[in-house]
């Protein structure tokens, strides 16, 4: 039951960030159920394979290259997922800083880590 309140508390958080961006859509909340999938997918296997290899970036940044990461992996599902469009790759940046700040805003309210 964990994952799936915790997979439409992503999909909220797309939507939010989505709503208080005006350079990235998403059509719906079934789209932000698709893309709060996709995400989770390729940051389970895609993402750690780019951190490790950008890791002396990532020490010179003290981690802010991380966020660089986390937008071209956005720019991807915008690729893979219809109905979801990322205007640039500035965007794309601005709407992983705001995602994370989302979810540590829920992770905080809720009482744990969502």
């Amino acid at each position: 039951m964990s994952i799936i309140i915790n997979w439409v508390v992503s999909a909220l958080a797309i939507m939010v960030a989505a709503y208080l961006l005006t350079g990235v859509m998403v059509d719906g909340f079934i789209t932000a159920l698709v893309l709060a999938v996709v995400l989770g997918a390729i940051n389970a296997f895609v993402k750690p394979i780019l951190v490790i290899l950008s890791l002396p970036v990532t020490i010179l940044t003290l981690g802010l290259f991380v966020f660089v990461i986390d937008a071209a992996l956005i720019m991807l599902a915008a690729y893979i997922v219809p109905g979801f469009a990322v205007a640039s790759f500035w965007w794309a940046l601005i709407f992983a800083v705001v995602l994370a700040i989302v979810h540590w805003v829920v992770g905080n309210f809720a009482g744990d880590k969502v």
